[in-house]
């Protein structure tokens, strides 16, 4: 299993913490964002991805999968121990929408090739960072009122709605956004980063962190 990966894409960082919970082994492949414009724009990784963008999961049998979610639910299918989704049909629902407000909601708005257009039509980075934290903080505005009693957002098991927040935590601590209106999510990020496979997952020790 080969990831191609970067360490401070928060896509990949979501599955990075997937395969470490489940202590699945795999290599990786670091494909740089930033540097000579990007190296995931490269005609070699566009062969690997259309989209483009990260991460990619090349499977042993030859399939390469795309989309975070898509591979950590693909992974939870494969190695269902620990499960990252709840059994009942409701809570995995609830789960999935909180997932969803930030891979779908935030993060689309929030990511590098976002901030770089931006940028390219003229705004600065005072406005930008405007912009982030303005759909950060509404995106954690929701997740604040749905996390149930803990210590992880649904409960007593870490689930994909864990491994999508701390990701989108630990940007927006990056980016300087206020937090202390969400002292729940504030409590989930605690909790999970004690565990070792959060740890573990964290961009700062990725092989590739600068």
């Amino acid at each position: 299993m080969k990831l191609y990966n970067y360490f401070r894409s928060s896509a990949a960082y979501r599955v990075r913490i997937a395969l470490a919970l489940k202590e699945i082994p795999y290599d990786s492949v670091f494909v740089h964002l930033a540097k000579d414009g990007g190296h995931h724009k490269r005609p070699e990784y566009r062969a690997i991805n259309p989209q483009m963008r990260l991460p990619a999961l090349a499977l042993s049998g030859g399939e390469t999968l795309i989309q975070s979610l898509a591979i950590i639910e693909y992974l939870d299918d494969v190695f269902p121990d620990p499960p990252l989704l709840p059994a009942e049909a409701v809570a995995r629902a609830h789960v999935r929408a909180a997932a969803q407000i930030v891979a779908c909601d935030i993060h689309p708005l929030n990511n590098s090739g976002t901030m770089a257009y931006l940028r390219k039509i003229g705004h600065d980075d005072a406005m930008i960072n405007e912009w982030y934290a303005f759909w950060v903080t509404a995106g954690f505005d929701a997740i604040e009122a749905v996390i149930r009693p803990g210590p992880y957002a649904f409960g007593p098991h870490v689930t994909l709605a864990d491994i999508c927040l701390v990701p989108q935590v630990y940007n927006a601590r990056r980016f300087k956004v206020p937090l202390d209106r969400f002292p729940k999510i504030l409590g989930v990020e605690a909790a999970c980063n004690k565990l070792p496979a959060f740890d573990k997952a964290r961009p700062e020790n990725q092989p590739d962190a600068e």
